[in-house]
């Protein structure tokens, strides 16, 4: 978990920000994917070599446990499942591909902004989502790492189970559950939104050389925004629940969206990797 991305930073200076940026991330992928590997091979001992080997190199979620329990009786998959993860990757495509390069010369913010939607809708919300059904097809239960966060309403239910599922189980067993009992639920879950910030730093910051704090500030806003909604007067607002719960999401989640992925990462790192993908 040290090592690899010890050896990634080593290349910060010789790679481009772009590709430093990816190497850095699959650093710490992979990382944190030999270390629920090896809680969860100490907990099943039992468990084979070929499921083993799919956890690590053909499934993206941290679910090590669940995943590694094996095959098993899943309900039938209907069509229309592997139609709309198929139908993001097209738009995503077409997003990165096409609709950048009419951005791109007098609105490059807005183009780099088009360009990260686009990798998001191919990536997390298309070929991870063919993904879970490929092995689930196969009775293996690994779920979505993206379930229609854009249903969420409460921050909870937003970052909790809904976005980046991946993310949810590792901070979940390696942050919150150890904090729990000595700084409470609130203080465990501030600080599992700090830890996310900080990587966040070190996946946007670092790669593009400026702009830090601004990704643990985001994070801060959606730790504080969990807090307060839990409260007695949250609920008396109807935060949590309905139009209400959901319009306080969405604006605590979207409208700080600007300091997470801030402009000098769109200039210094998502601008210069779609003009190397030969998107821009």
């Amino acid at each position: 978990l040290l090592l690899l991305p010890l050896l990634a930073l080593s290349t910060r200076g010789i790679l481009p920000a772009w590709e430093f940026m990816w190497l850095f991330a699959f650093s710490l992928y992979f990382g944190c994917k030999w270390l629920t590997w090896r809680r969860a091979v100490r907990r099943n001992p039992q468990a084979g070599r070929w499921i083993s080997i799919g956890y690590l190199l053909a499934w993206v979620g941290m679910d090590a446990g669940e995943f590694m329990r094996g095959r098993r009786k899943i309900a039938g998959l209907r069509a229309e499942e592997w139609i709309w993860p198929v139908a993001r990757i097209l738009i995503g495509v077409t997003l990165i591909w096409l609709v950048v390069r009419l951005f791109c010369g007098a609105h490059p913010l807005m183009a780099g902004w088009i360009g990260m939607i686009g990798v998001i809708l191919c990536l997390h919300f298309g070929l991870f989502h063919l993904l879970a059904l490929a092995w689930q097809r196969i009775g293996v239960d690994a779920q979505p790492i993206m379930r229609q966060p854009s249903r969420a309403v409460s921050l909870a239910e937003f970052w909790g189970r809904l976005w980046n599922a991946a993310f949810h189980f590792l901070a979940h067993d390696l942050v919150f559950r150890p904090l729990l009992r000595r700084i409470g639920t609130a203080g465990a879950t501030f600080t599992v939104f700090l830890v996310s910030g900080l990587i966040h730093e070190l996946l946007i910051s670092l790669p593009a050389r400026g702009g830090y704090g601004l990704p643990t500030m985001y994070f801060a806003i959606q730790g504080l925004g969990v807090i307060f909604e839990r409260t007695s007067f949250a609920k008396r607002l109807g935060l949590g629940r309905g139009w209400r719960g959901w319009l306080f999401t969405m604006t605590c989640a979207a409208g700080p969206v600007f300091w997470l992925f801030h402009p000098i990462f769109v200039y210094n790192v998502i601008l210069p990797m779609l003009r190397g993908i030969g998107a821009a």
